[in-house]
């Protein structure tokens, strides 16, 4: 695929790509093992995903950026199966996801892990509990094995000393590392962050930028973030996809995304008040 980059200078082709999208791939001769293709989501009469394309580069670390309500978080729902698409085409690991058994679905989910906005830690365990729950129900690994893997992770992160402590005695931050961790547990071999930074400080949201980074280094994958916060995209992403009413209207390397001529995406990187977005 090929993006219409000869004439982006051209008011007309902008208006056109804001309207429809685009399709891109800014690595086309690398591996991709998350495709999504004219994806449509709509509930009631709310349009989320309006044809979004986007294909997901391996072993990198992409980011999704775009403003509030304009389906990032909903795209997340739909690559690991959670939701499934009014039309068009989620393919994962070369599997059409609606078009295999809900058992090939769980055991592809098995290949995920993923990092929620809070955590989503669960209160009644303590953090070593919460980091080895995915093995626990997901393998048959014995508890000395579970235990090294575990503490493995937990080091990694720097939560060794919070073994015994449960979600409702530590900070934020360390609800994030624990939650990063246990989505390491299982090696996915994609990971995905919704919106890792939320409620975070400017230092803890650098700290665990540099984690995000420390661990990609270590472990590979093809990490997925969406993010309101454009340092943590300038500091840990690859690649930049901006999605705007449902529809991807750039995509590519960091720096080209910061570099970037297109009203919108010129005007959402800067903050700036004056451009196509406005407060509706």
């Amino acid at each position: 695929m090929s993006a219409p980059l000869a004439t982006l200078d051209d008011d007309r082709t902008y208006e056109e790509i804001y309207s429809q999208g685009i399709i891109v791939d800014p690595a086309p001769h690398l591996e991709h093992s998350v495709r999504i293709k004219n994806v449509k989501k709509s509930f009631g009469s709310f349009d989320v995903l309006t044809g979004l394309n986007l294909n997901f580069v391996d072993d990198a670390i992409t980011t999704v950026l775009g403003p509030s309500g304009t389906g990032k978080s909903v795209l997340l729902k739909h690559i690991v199966g959670l939701l499934e698409p009014d039309s068009g085409v989620v393919e994962v690991f070369g599997n059409d996801i609606w078009h295999i058994s809900e058992k090939e679905r769980q055991e592809i989910r098995k290949r995920f892990g993923v990092l929620f906005q809070d955590g989503a830690l669960f209160g009644s365990m303590n953090i070593f509990d919460n980091v080895a729950f995915p093995l626990r129900k997901h393998t048959k690994k014995r508890e000395s094995e579970i235990r090294e893997i575990v503490m493995g992770h937990l080091d990694e992160v720097g939560l060794t000393r919070a073994v015994s402590k449960y979600p409702g005695e530590v900070s934020g931050g360390m609800k994030k590392r624990a939650g990063f961790a246990r989505a390491l547990v299982l090696n996915p071999s994609v990971v995905m962050f919704d919106e890792p930074d939320s409620g975070l400080d400017p230092v803890r949201t650098s700290l665990l930028n540099d984690l995000i980074l420390k661990m990609h280094a270590e472990h590979g994958g093809t990490y997925v973030l969406v993010t309101h916060d454009i340092r943590t995209a300038r500091k840990v992403s690859d690649y930049v996809g901006v999605v705007w009413q449902g529809k991807l209207i750039h995509y590519g390397e960091t720096e080209e995304a910061f570099n970037s001529d297109m009203p919108f995406v010129r005007q959402f990187l800067s903050g700036d008040s004056v451009g196509p977005l406005g407060m509706d």
